[in-house]
């Protein structure tokens, strides 16, 4: 079966694959696992040094990474750039860092010795989505190769292109041949290399759907998972927030990191009736002065949704909101012409029986609450299946901590946007998940903790 490389700005097929035969994949994972155990054997310096070459090669190709993502997910070219730095640094962290977070960690008892050891598993594989076709791999596969384990990736089928890059990217640094490869797949090649006895974890970033299906067969087959899913992460405006600065958050919170297509992009404004009024008009200002369209005009802000079929999901979720009562404040319809794009757009008179309450909004659409105070914005925060993010968004810092400690979220964030760092972990609770990525806590999710007891 064809799999095609689509142009979302513009339509145009940018190229075309087939599907990777049994025997080629076949060949990939014997590769993988012929290649594990001497990459293991290296000691962390020396993966490290591959990692920062690496970062080099990402550097030095920057435009080019950047410019591909662009043109076959949408995602504007400033955001491209970014992303490219943020792989480069998750680079350069663990490369600088590893040694530390892995090494030994002996325990007092009565034994002669006896110590903690972190060990690789062996090969993991990846599931990963189409809205962050290079950090999202990074942030898996630079942890887990770090750790010593051999790695293979199934990209989205909406980003082949990106995929079959990075690969090349792993072969400009230079990395031992099967340490790391890309394969372009059906469902049914997913499934069975989740139940290949070669295979000893997975990764999977997804929908919620998505992971439990995964992790159903995961489980199955005894092998240690990781699920960073869906979120419909909460921005809590407090009555002392400043208003101003605030509504100019709210924009950059739902637009700002991926025309609205990001897993931690703020979803639901969660207002205080005291400075409700002064807030939504500041947002639907904001709102309506995002520029939106070609996404390689450094001066654009909102770009296309990455394929037809988000497009046409994020419109039925918008017009089910308004037959059943809900208020445009601004937006709310595609754009015409060539291209998936959207309308910023800002939702009030939200109903529980509304698709755009129910699920996750993946695109350039906010839906704003208003409440009574404070205790009603955390109850209405943690009204939801996800726990993936959250926003506050206050001038009293020990108020901020405290509502920080009562949200049911994997990653709080005051008076900011969510983000991820590679210094710090990355995951959710209900769900948006289990296991972390980033800093020492995803580095240690594909690995053995070893307890060894000399007496």
């Amino acid at each position: 079966m064809n799999v095609r490389s689509i142009n979302p700005a513009t339509e145009a097929v940018n190229k075309e694959f087939e599907y990777y035969t049994k025997e080629q994949v076949e060949a990939i994972v014997e590769k993988a696992d012929a290649a594990a155990p001497g990459w293991a054997a290296l000691n962390i310096g020396e993966r490290a040094a591959y990692m920062r070459k690496l970062s080099d090669v990402l550097k030095r190709n920057k435009e080019e990474y950047s410019r591909l993502m662009t043109s076959e997910m949408g995602k504007t070219i400033k955001n491209a750039r970014a992303e490219v730095d943020k792989c480069a640094w998750i680079c350069d962290l663990y490369a600088d860092n590893s040694a530390r977070w892995l090494a030994d960690e002996p325990v007092k008892t009565e034994a002669s010795k006896s110590f903690i050891a972190f060990e690789p598993l062996g090969i993991v594989f990846a599931i990963m989505p189409w809205n962050f076709p290079f950090s999202q791999v990074f942030r898996w596969v630079i942890p887990a190769m770090m750790a010593g384990n051999a790695c293979i990736l199934r990209h989205s089928n909406t980003v082949p292109m990106c995929a079959l890059a990075i690969e090349e990217a792993f072969k400009s640094a230079e990395f031992p041949d099967g340490t790391f490869a890309a394969i372009i797949s059906d469902h049914d090649t997913v499934k069975r290399l989740i139940k290949d006895k070669r295979i000893a974890g997975v990764s999977l970033t997804g929908s919620v759907d998505a992971g439990s299906r995964v992790a159903a067969l995961a489980s199955k087959c005894i092998k240690r998972v990781v699920l960073e899913l869906g979120g419909s992460d909460p921005f809590v405006v407090l009555e002392d927030a400043d208003v101003a600065s605030t509504a100019i958050g709210a924009k950059e919170c739902r637009i700002a990191g991926n025309t609205g297509q990001s897993c931690i992009a703020a979803k639901r404004f969660i207002v205080v009736r005291k400075v409700a009024d002064e807030f939504i008009k500041g947002f639907t200002d904001q709102m309506k002065a995002a520029k939106t369209g070609d996404p390689l005009d450094d001066s654009n802000e909102v770009g296309p949704l990455a394929n037809r079929e988000q497009l046409e999901k994020l419109e039925a979720q918008v017009n089910d909101a308004v037959s059943k009562g809900a208020k445009v404040l601004c937006g709310g319809r595609r754009i015409p012409g060539k291209g998936y794009f959207f309308e910023p757009t800002i939702l009030t008179n939200i109903k529980p029986n509304m698709r755009a309450a129910k699920e996750e909004v993946f695109g350039p659409v906010a839906t704003v609450f208003v409440v009574r105070d404070e205790a009603s914005a955390i109850r209405m925060a943690n009204k939801t299946e996800y726990g993936l993010g959250a926003s506050i968004w206050t001038s009293d810092m020990q108020k901020a901590e405290r509502i920080a400690r009562a949200i049911a979220a994997g990653n709080v964030f005051v008076n900011t946007r969510v983000r991820s760092d590679p210094r710090l972990p990355f995951g959710g609770v209900k769900r948006s998940g289990v296991g972390r990525e980033l800093s020492r806590y995803g580095l240690l999710e594909f690995v053995n903790v070893k307890t060894v007891f000399i007496k």
